[in-house]
C-alpha cells in the first residue's frame, strides 16, 4: 500500500490549490507542539479562513474511544484533542488496500484522498475520523478503527469553486451516489445558533446555480503543523 503518513499527499494537493504557498507564514495553524510538523488541522470555510481558522476539526471531550463525535472547536495549542495525522495517497491506492468501492475508484481514481488519525500529543490511536455506517443524510461524523473504509475521505479538488480554488468539498469515501456525493457539512441550524461545539455531518452536496457553487458550510481548508498564534 503506497500511503505515507507523512503529509506528502495531502501537501501536494494543497500545492495544487495554492493553499501550502499562502499558508506557509501563517502564525495561525493549530495542533499541539507535541503533535509538531506531522499533524493538520481541517477547518470549515463557513466559520474561518487561512489567516484565521477560528474552529477547526476536534474530538468531543479528548476521548479515543469509538463513536466519539468530531466536532469543530477554537484553535487551541494546549487542545491535544485537534491533534490528527493525515494517511494520505490517490483513490486508487485506497482501492487497491481494500477501503474503498470500484465505483468509487471509478469516479474518483486519480483525486488525493486521507484517513486522519486521531493522535493526540502525536502519539497515534488507531482510531480516525469516519462514519459508523455508509454515508446517509446527516450522518455525524465520529471516530472509528482507520481500517473501515468509511475513514477514507476524498479531497473533491475537481468542485473546488473557481472564486475560491483554496477551498475544497470533502467527499466520504463510503458515497453511493456520484451526481451529488455525500460530503463533511456544517448543520445550518447549528451555525446560525453560533455555537461553540458544532458535531461535522455529511450531506449530499448541494450545488448552486449554473456555475454549480458550493455553500460555504460544504467547503474545507487545511493547515499543517502546531499552533502558533
Amino acid at each position: 500500500m503506497s500511503f505515507s503518513r507523512k503529509m506528502l499527499g495531502f501537501a501536494a494537493t494543497l500545492t495544487v490549490l495554492g493553499c501550502v504557498a499562502a499558508t506557509a507564514s501563517l502564525p495561525a495553524t493549530a495542533a499541539t507542539p507535541a503533535c509538531g510538523a506531522h499533524c493538520v488541522s481541517i477547518f470549515s470555510k463557513e466559520l474561518g479562513n487561512y489567516t484565521s481558522p477560528g474552529f477547526v476539526e476536534s474530538v468531543l471531550g479528548g476521548q479515543a474511544t469509538v463513536g466519539a463525535p468530531s466536532v469543530l472547536e477554537p484553535a487551541s495549542a494546549l487542545a491535544s484533542s485537534e491533534d490528527w495525522i493525515p494517511l494520505s495517497g490517490l483513490v486508487s491506492d485506497f482501492y487497491a488496500a481494500g477501503l474503498v468501492s470500484a465505483n468509487v475508484n471509478s469516479h474518483y481514481g486519480g483525486e488525493r484522498a486521507t484517513q486522519l488519525e486521531y493522535a493526540p500529543f502525536g502519539i497515534g490511536t488507531g482510531l480516525c475520523t469516519g462514519l459508523a455506517t455508509v454515508a446517509y443524510q446527516n450522518e455525524g461524523l465520529t471516530l472509528v478503527p482507520c481500517n473501515s473504509a468509511r475513514t477514507v475521505w476524498i479531497l473533491d479538488v475537481a468542485d473546488s469553486p473557481a472564486t475560491a480554488p483554496a477551498y475544497f468539498p470533502i467527499v466520504s469515501g463510503s458515497t453511493t451516489d456520484f451526481s451529488r456525493p455525500f460530503a463533511m457539512d456544517l448543520p445550518q441550524d447549528e451555525v446560525a445558533s453560533d455555537q461553540q461545539i458544532l458535531q461535522i455531518h455529511v450531506r449530499h452536496l448541494q450545488f448552486l446555480g449554473d456555475e454549480k457553487t458550493l455553500p460555504d458550510r460544504q467547503l474545507w481548508g487545511a493547515h499543517f503543523g502546531p499552533y502558533t498564534s
